[in-house]
């Protein structure tokens, strides 16, 4: 019941997915723009505790609710504490009504055939069935895109779904996540092979996934796949763009919500108070919740 209740609300409901997933390589730079100086910790266990305490501020702000933010994607260590006592993934479902969804990916490999490929996940199945046990939803893997490469944009999508493959075997709702990086040259023609190679690869899918996309520089190009019965579905990510330049351009493309992360937490600090932090949150989500509902 819960599942179908999950599905219902990423389907229909009127909002975004935020991104709260930044991992261990992205994580001294998420935490300066939040106004914490990497000379105000020390270690790994202490950089964590530091963005576990910021992601734990946004999802505890009264801002944070499921009737503007749907869904939340964590990172591993996120969903492996606690917020206010109660397990993160837990917690947003219960307490805040938003759906949680797992980062998986390891990171990138180097770049070739114009791509970067995810790297091998050796531990995906123990992984997948703890995602379980803790209530998560759904999975989100990444991979980068960084030219109009046929042959490297084919490898990309087939990578993305065999591993969704494996996350919907423990009943799980995969992300495929091919990110087109946004400054290329060719990026309007990458994304036209990238749509072509993930229609003919959801011909050969059994089930549904959801796609996470760069947003696309002709509006409304990925209606084909927002349409698709096989996506449950499509959400953008931010790619480097302001957080008005990203709502700007997401307003343009109908079907399709945000799945935005530096762009949700621009402008929060660890230096102001609950009532200015809150402020902030509330303006930035319900300006990407605008955008992803027009």
């Amino acid at each position: 019941m819960t599942n179908a209740k999950m599905t219902e609300q990423v389907k229909n409901g009127r909002g975004f997915i935020a991104a709260l997933d930044q991992s261990g390589g992205s994580t001294p730079k998420a935490l300066r723009l939040y106004g914490v100086a990497e000379t105000e910790y020390s270690g790994e266990e202490q950089m964590f505790d530091l963005i576990h305490a910021m992601r734990a501020r946004i999802i505890q702000s009264p801002a944070f609710t499921g009737d503007r933010v749907v869904g939340a994607i964590l990172f591993e260590q996120t969903m492996d504490r606690k917020v206010d006592g109660v397990p993160t993934a837990t917690y947003l479902w219960e307490k805040r009504g938003v759906v949680p969804f797992l980062k998986i990916d390891k990171g990138l490999e180097a770049e070739a055939d114009g791509v970067q490929l995810m790297k091998p996940m050796p531990g995906l199945d123990a992984l997948l069935a703890r995602a379980v046990k803790a209530g998560i939803y759904g999975t989100k893997e990444r991979s980068v895109i960084n030219a109009a490469n046929r042959k490297g944009i084919a490898a990309i999508v087939a990578q993305q779904f065999d591993v969704g493959r494996q996350v919907a075997a423990h009943g799980l709702m995969p992300i495929l996540e091919p990110e087109v990086t946004i400054s290329i040259a060719d990026k309007a023609e990458a994304e036209a092979i990238l749509q072509e190679e993930i229609l003919k690869a959801l011909d050969g899918y059994e089930g549904q996934l959801m796609l996470k996309l760069s947003l696309p520089t002709v509006p409304d190009f990925y209606l084909p796949l927002v349409k698709h019965p096989k996506v449950l579905k499509v959400v953008a990510l931010s790619g480097g763009y302001s957080r008005d330049e990203a709502n700007r351009i997401l307003a343009q493309n109908h079907g399709i919500i945000a799945s935005f992360s530096r762009a949700l937490s621009e402008g929060l600090s660890a230096k102001q108070t609950d009532a200015e932090f809150d402020a902030v949150l509330k303006g930035a989500i319900d300006s990407i919740h605008a955008a992803s509902i027009t």
